[in-house]
């Protein structure tokens, strides 16, 4: 009997899915990995690889668990496995969302209306689409975004919503059909990572798009949708991880290895598991998701979206082979009781720690500081550990039941006991009842870029820029950069009373912070989001010719990109100093802008070429300011910056306050 029982195992011994801790420990490296790179991107630039190493492990965990039970019943019990992930995952996530909900509508009042939508998306799984849709991808800044982490977790349940059927329909074939198909499955994760890398769009990247830097940006029903922040976030791109770790599934079975000649290959899986993680450690260390842009924008990493995704995927691989072989030492190192203990939570850590973060700095995109980060973790770890014992496992083994028996069996006797946990539940419920009165009730307001911040200032903005105003003013610039020729004065049309015409300011996004304080002050202002030179100079033409300009005008440009001498000359053609004699170029300041000092170089040296030019130099006077967190805008931190700024421009043309204007420009 015991001889029958060793030569011949048992086929449910084969197909079940043992406990494997060293799995647990490749899951606390992935969220550390994660959680220091969202606390500072410049400890860990490729922190965020770490998600993708949960979407392997996902992969290949769901595809073994729904093999083993067909094996074992001869079916897969869809109600009863999207029951278990329901239980697994919800609890937590809505005590999450509800906390934050009370949170926000106590004490962050003002980005309900921002967050109102991510909200949904977290509750409905849609949070990856959603922040496509908007644009609110890793990349937004300057906002109060406590929700932006759920997209991962919306890539995962949206695929233990399909996988299932999928895998129904691959069973039917039989088992042996399995390797086969997991070769197949590995031929579909390759071929999203080519796909992917074609549809990369490299280059500098505008972060917001305009009609003349649509490089990485698709207009899909009259929206622009960012090109790389999709696929960096769809389901569609990031499956390759999760087919990776199925087709592993389906060749790679523990039950089965035990069993079989890769039985003594343990030291060898060992030395592949090494290079999984040299391999792990190279791509977290060496690649970013984005770099400042060499002229404007941003650059997305070409080596992340062209293989970087892929080879991340197959260094998991490697790493889990090891971890699930019986015979392996990996699983044991792996495995041991603190990454354990830390894998065994991960779930929680990953679903608390980033609104932690973000209430901590209030901002997305703002680096966490160590002391700041290790606050962070000293109130993450034991929220995390709460849920844990409290929620999550509780709802996941169906204890809760058996649980609130007992709490109901101790206060039974104890009448103040009882009435104390009614009271608790009772505010809990109203608490966050109150908190979703608040959040229907907020006002729409702007999500994910720079024109959230614009709205503290009173300044109007659009999601997206207008086409500038056409002319055929001679030498209008070439979309792709630099102006082509340089046209002469471009004369009014009719003769009109330039001493009667307001001061204009005219200028981008930082300009636009301070509106409502310029056109309080007398000025006509034409500020416009992601202005670029060329645009500068076609507007200031058609400003011109339309008899709009007078003999005081204030210009900023270069916050966004290179502008050339070429530029500057043909902006100076529509500014004679016999027209326009007083002429005030602000330098430029922005945070990790590579074009900020040549341009500022250029605009100090038009002062020795135009004698009509004088400079403000804001990118010093800025010095002293608290600037928002890209080290541009004006609009984060009350209203002082703004008053600095504007009191700048005063002193440099000379008047402390102009009469109210009258007239405003046609853009």
């Amino acid at each position: 009997m015991i001889a029958l029982h060793d030569s011949t195992p048992a086929r449910t011994d084969i197909s079940r899915v043992p406990y494997l801790p060293g799995l647990d420990g490749l899951r606390a490296l992935a969220v550390v990995a994660v959680m220091i790179y969202h606390a500072n991107h410049e400890w860990l630039g490729g922190g965020f690889l770490g998600v993708e190493v949960f979407f392997v492990i996902s992969g290949y965990l769901i595809t073994l668990l729904l093999v083993g039970e067909h094996e074992r019943s001869g079916r897969i019990a869809l109600k009863d496995f999207w029951f278990r992930r329901f239980r697994r995952l919800l609890p937590a996530l809505f005590v999450m969302m509800s906390a934050l909900a009370v949170y926000m509508s106590l004490f962050q009042r003002r980005p309900q209306g921002q967050t109102r939508g991510d909200f949904l998306g977290g509750i409905f799984y849609g949070s990856n689409w959603y922040q496509i849709a908007v644009g609110q991808g890793y990349t937004a800044a300057e906002a109060f975004a406590p929700l932006r982490h759920l997209w991962s977790l919306a890539v995962e349940e949206q695929f233990y919503l399909m996988w299932p059927l999928v895998m129904i329909l691959i069973l039917r074939r039989g088992a042996r059909h399995l390797p086969r198909i997991g070769v197949w499955l590995f031929g579909v994760s390759i071929t999203i990572a080519i796909v992917t890398g074609a549809l990369f769009a490299g280059g500098d990247v505008a972060t917001t798009c305009a009609p003349d830097r649509m490089n990485g940006y698709w207009r899909i029903a009259g929206r622009c949708i960012s090109t790389n922040e999709t696929l960096y976030l769809s389901t569609v791109t990031r499956a390759g991880g999760l087919m990776l770790g199925a087709a592993f599934a389906m060749v790679w079975r523990p039950g089965a290895i035990v069993r079989g000649p890769m039985r003594d290959k343990g030291r060898q899986v060992d030395l592949l598991a090494g290079a999984g993680v040299a391999i792990l450690a190279l791509l977290m260390w060496r690649l970013r998701l984005t770099t400042p842009g060499h002229d404007f924008g941003i650059r997305f990493d070409p080596w992340l979206f062209r293989g970087g995704f892929f080879l991340t995927g197959l260094a998991t691989v490697f790493i889990i082979a090891a971890a699930s072989h019986q015979r392996a030492a990996t699983g044991t190192l792996l495995g041991n009781p603190v990454f354990v203990w830390i894998g065994t939570r991960s779930y929680g850590m990953y679903l608390y720690h980033w609104p932690i973060y973000q209430i901590i700095r209030e901002q997305a995109g703002r680096p966490l500081s160590v002391a700041q980060f290790v606050l962070a973790i000293a109130i993450t770890v034991p929220i995390t550990e709460a849920s844990y014992r409290y929620i999550e496992t509780p709802i996941r083994k169906g204890r809760l039941s058996a649980l609130y028996g007992r709490a109901s069996r101790a206060v039974t006797v104890d009448r103040e006991a009882r009435r104390n946990i009614t009271v608790v539940l009772v505010s809990a419920l109203v608490l966050v009842g109150t908190a979703a009165i608040s959040f229907a009730a907020a006002d729409n307001l702007c999500v994910g870029d720079v024109a959230c911040s614009l709205v503290d200032s009173g300044a109007t903005t659009t999601t997206t820029t207008a086409a500038p105003t056409q002319t055929t003013v001679p030498g209008v610039v070439d979309p792709t950069g630099s102006a082509t020729t340089v046209p002469a004065t471009a004369a009014p049309t009719t003769t009109v009373d330039l001493d009667a015409l307001p001061a204009i300011a005219v200028g981008e996004s930082v300009m636009k912070g301070a509106e409502g304080a310029l056109l309080a002050g007398g000025f006509v202002v034409d500020a416009q989001e992601s202005r670029q030179g060329p645009e500068m100079a076609t507007e200031l033409a058609n400003l011109r010719t339309n008899n709009q300009l007078g003999r005081t005008v204030v210009i900023q440009i270069g916050t966004n990109g290179t502008v050339d001498d070429a530029t500057f000359d043909q902006m100076m053609a529509s500014l004679p100093a016999d027209l326009t004699p007083h002429v005030v170029f602000l330098t430029v300041r922005a945070k990790d802008a590579a074009w900020i000092d040549g341009n500022n170089e250029r605009i100090r040296s038009l002062v020795n070429r135009y004698t009509n030019v004088t400079v403000a130099d804001w990118a010093t006077v800025a010095d002293g300011v608290e600037l928002c967190d890209d080290g541009a805008h004006i609009t984060c931190h009350g209203a002082a910056p703004i008053r600095t700024y504007t009191d700048m421009i005063f002193d440099a043309i000379g008047h402390p306050e102009l009469k109210p204007a009258t007239t405003t420009p046609s853009t």
